[in-house]
């Protein structure tokens, strides 16, 4: 009989080298898995029963959630419950590849989630924001002209490639400009193709030109000695411009994301190729968007309808 934990060791190894999955996701799959095996009392893979799922169930909806604001949320968040359910499917159907007897994984449902809304800004608040470093520039000198700089070809950067804040982190200097599109590895180390606007390209060429450092990173930390600026770093510097700008909204490297496909989409573009440039794995995530295509739809039908009355 199997030991589950050598099911699970195997597992991990699996979806890491056949599967190709991050070292992120594996430990992900590592964390909710054991916390299902733990909780539930599991030894092999035939204690995993469809009571015992419910109970495990019952047990994440009962736990309190992470602390908001200095208040604990009343349960755990649908999403991460399913999270939990997703690497006990994804597990049973290795199981189920391998022939050892279990579950099946689609005895594994996903509690339904509540429509996710999207923080959005309009585009004259995306305009300010992008123009909000060229205020001081003028005036600028030196190292602080190069920080300037830098923030105009990240803002700008971000609004033409739509890329993940992880992903524009992960970004070198050497970047060949000289074509309008690049390459990025994303989630799941998968690679898609990105596109620069002129405006981007110029932004980025003027502060690489600018930069007096052999630094490898594109975007650095010019008070910690070059150093390549982290994701939070990132976070920080969106946020203090969204102040500049005069935007009371919370805006992050996501919002300016989430402003790139809304953009694509109300000016044409199907929700396909706005699909592969923003390196959705499923079309379900991106039809989170549907709302700008959806208020066209609504102006269509005021424009159109029953005029012939």
């Amino acid at each position: 009989m199997d030991d589950i934990n050598t099911c699970k060791r195997q597992f991990l190894e699996y979806v890491e080298i056949e599967k190709g999955q991050s070292l992120k996701t594996v430990a992900n799959y590592d964390r909710y898995l054991t916390r299902f095996f733990t909780v539930s009392n599991i030894k092999t893979p035939t204690d995993i029963t469809d009571d015992v799922v419910r109970e495990f169930r019952l047990y994440l909806n009962r736990q309190s959630g992470m602390k908001v604001k200095g208040q604990v949320a009343a349960t755990l968040k649908k999403n991460t419950q399913n999270y939990h359910m997703i690497a006990i499917r994804v597990f049973l159907k290795y199981l189920m590849k391998r022939g050892v007897t279990s579950l099946p994984p689609d005895r594994i449902e996903l509690a339904k989630l509540k429509e996710r809304h999207l923080d959005l800004i309009t585009v004259d608040e995306l305009n300010r924001l992008l123009h909000a470093p060229e205020i001081n520039l003028p005036t600028a000198e030196g190292i602080d002209k190069t920080k300037l700089l830098r923030d105009r070809a990240m803002l700008e950067l971000l609004f033409s490639t739509g890329l993940r804040v992880s992903e524009i982190a992960s970004l070198n200097r050497d970047l060949d400009l000289s074509k309008d599109e690049f390459s990025i590895r994303g989630k799941g180390e998968k690679v898609r193709v990105v596109f620069l606007s002129e405006t981007a390209k110029d932004a980025v060429q003027t502060y690489i030109k600018n930069r007096k450092d052999m630094s490898e990173p594109m975007f650095i930390s010019l008070a910690k000695n070059n150093t390549r600026l982290t994701s939070r770093s990132i976070e920080r510097i969106i946020k203090h411009y969204a102040i500049m700008a005069g935007i009371s909204k919370k805006v992050t490297p996501h919002v300016i994301r989430h402003s790139f496909a809304t953009d694509l989409l109300s000016n044409g573009a199907d929700i396909r190729s706005v699909q592969m440039m923003l390196g959705h794995a499923n079309i379900a995530t991106t039809q989170i968007y549907t709302h700008v295509t959806d208020s066209q739809l609504r102006d269509i039908h005021k424009k159109f309808h029953g005029k012939s009355k």
